[in-house]
């Protein structure tokens, strides 16, 4: 077992001891981007530690330059408070103790200075991450809307929910996660929005991750705080890559679990019919919203209940009604229908992963090859029927239109079950699967929350909205399962009489018009004149 050495130990006032330990910790001298530049400040001996590639050269060089220019006097007495104050230009510094707090800053990107004489560390904020700018993710893309979308830089990513939510209730809180990795965690919630139980439940689960390292980012500390069984395949937390997705979210009293070196945001709590919700839907008005939603839920029906439904009533034929009477294979095939089934769903994910793996100017010859020749001669040579590769390519279309490709998968291993039910044991086959399906949902629970909700426990008011896409003047409550501190979002407008230009002129000037002219004509009716007449009688007198 290699020896590790306690770093949790404070620095003292002896400056050689305080560099010589340093660079032995983060492997000065072994390591070409762990850089030490000493140097003096006012006469006395300096260090200023830093990594390469992870802290910017400009600030850094300008604060040597400046430090460079102490005299003696300007540093004493109190050199740490003098530095600190006159010394450095920036905006974000602060003093550390111990070793630990300096190793971890300095690991981070932040450079780390060390004082002949001072038994404390000055941290200064000079990390300049290598990142990508914002782009439109992939998986998420819109006709009309925003085209930024999160990066593998943390800072960027916070900043991007921030222009969207300017509440100063919004609280970003960090955390390390990863004894080796120290791996950025961010904490996102409205203060006085989201349920607090909710919150400290979140926190708790990273604070007791004991762990070495998250290489792979966010998906290991899904499975390593999400409750419920490592093998259930129904994703607990719901990702996206969209800034106004994780924003909208955040409004409703969700919790967004922010990791560095990931694009993917994690939402938490979800439900299944959060992960079937996209964000076009939104980007077009109310009816053409709903007509989205609806078909995307007939696809994903589709893709799971198709495949089972025609092997079923292929291999018995008196199950179908006379105007089915065409379904199935009008010849015997040598491959058993189940088999081309498996066959069928294999070879789909087969060129999922090359296409996948192939360089982007060869996609489009992977796709003819797949499509032509492997499709065109699998029937050929009698080992798939035209029907099965059919019902499978629209099933894989389907699955592809499913928003959450988390749920794609799961569905699509929810269909392979189906069909092997149905293969083996037909009719009672297919209802079995479905009722352990159905158990396997409504049992399943995202941090507490029903997956099923607001289906099962029924919430008609939440299903409504759900089914049919709700204009926004009408979203004027939360989640009531999320438990909100505030559970309303706006406060239901009250019933205004419509203005002039809203009624063609014939608005409140148009009844106040109206109305002078019955009042005028009762004057009429009353005294005999009109207001002509009682001007020159008015006039004669």
């Amino acid at each position: 077992m290699a020896e590790t050495r306690d770093t949790n130990i404070k620095l003292n006032s002896r400056y050689e001891d305080n560099v010589s330990f340093l660079k032995e910790e983060i492997g000065v001298g072994a390591s070409f981007d762990a850089v030490c530049r000493e140097f003096r400040i006012g006469g006395k001996p300096a260090a200023l530690f830093f990594i390469n590639g992870l802290a910017d050269s400009d600030p850094a060089t300008e604060i040597l330059k400046r430090l460079m220019l102490l005299d003696r006097e300007q540093i004493l007495p109190d050199t740490l408070d003098r530095i600190m104050e006159e010394g450095i230009p920036h905006f974000q510094v602060q003093a550390v103790e111990t070793f630990d707090e300096v190793i971890g800053n300095l690991m981070s990107g932040l450079g780390a200075l060390i004082v002949e004489g001072v038994s404390r560390a000055i941290i200064v904020d000079i990390r300049k991450y290598p990142a990508r700018q914002p782009e439109e993710p992939d998986i998420e893309r819109v006709v009309r809307g925003s085209r930024d979308g999160f990066t593998e830089t943390l800072l960027v990513n916070t900043a991007l929910i921030r222009r969207r939510v300017r509440d100063p209730k919004l609280r970003t809180e960090m955390l390390q996660v990863g004894k080796r990795s120290k791996s950025d965690i961010c904490l996102c919630y409205l203060k006085d929005v989201a349920n607090p139980d909710l919150i400290d439940f979140i926190r708790g689960r990273l604070e007791e991750i004991k762990i070495d390292g998250l290489p792979m980012a966010e998906k290991s500390v899904e499975e390593l705080i999400a409750p419920g069984s490592f093998w259930n395949p129904l994703p607990k937390v719901r990702y996206t890559e969209r800034p106004d997705v994780a924003a909208i979210h955040l409004l409703e009293g969700h919790v967004l679990i922010v990791v560095d070196t990931s694009p993917s945001i994690m939402i938490a709590p979800t439900t299944l019919f959060h992960h079937l919700q996209h964000a076009e839907e939104y980007r077009q008005s109310p009816t053409p919203g709903a007509y989205l939603r609806w078909i995307r839920f007939f696809a994903i029906v589709l893709s799971l209940f198709l495949g089972p439904l025609w092997l079923l009533g292929a291999l018995n034929p008196t199950l179908l009604p006379q105007p089915l009477a065409f379904i199935g294979p009008q010849e015997s095939a040598p491959v058993p229908l189940l088999m081309q089934f498996i066959i069928a769903e294999l070879a789909i994910d087969l060129m999922r992963f090359g296409a996948l793996h192939t360089p982007t100017p060869l996609t489009t010859a992977l796709g003819v090859v797949a499509a032509v020749l492997v499709g065109q001669l699998a029937v050929e040579v009698k080992l798939l029927t035209n029907e099965v590769i059919l019902y499978t390519a629209i099933a894989a279309v389907a699955t592809f239109s499913t928003p959450s490709f988390e749920l794609a998968m799961a569905n699509r291993l929810a269909r392979i079950f189906l069909l092997l039910s149905v293969g083996f044991f037909k009719l009672p086959g297919l209802l079995f699967g479905l009722l352990v399906l159905f158990v396997f949902y409504s049992t399943t629970r995202s941090f507490g929350v029903p997956y099923l909700w607001p289906l099962i426990p029924l919430d008609w008011g939440a299903l409504k909205s759900i089914l049919v896409r709700s204009p926004v003047p009408m979203e004027n409550v939360r989640p009531s399962i999320l438990k909100t501190l505030d559970p309303f979002r706006q406060v239901a407008p009250a019933r205004k009489p419509k203005k002039s230009y809203e009624n063609g002129g014939e608005g409140d000037a148009g009844r106040d018009k109206e109305g002078g002219a019955a009042r005028k004509r009762s004057r009429i009716k009353k005294t005999g004149m009109d207001d002509k007449t009682e001007g020159n009688n008015r006039g004669q007198e």
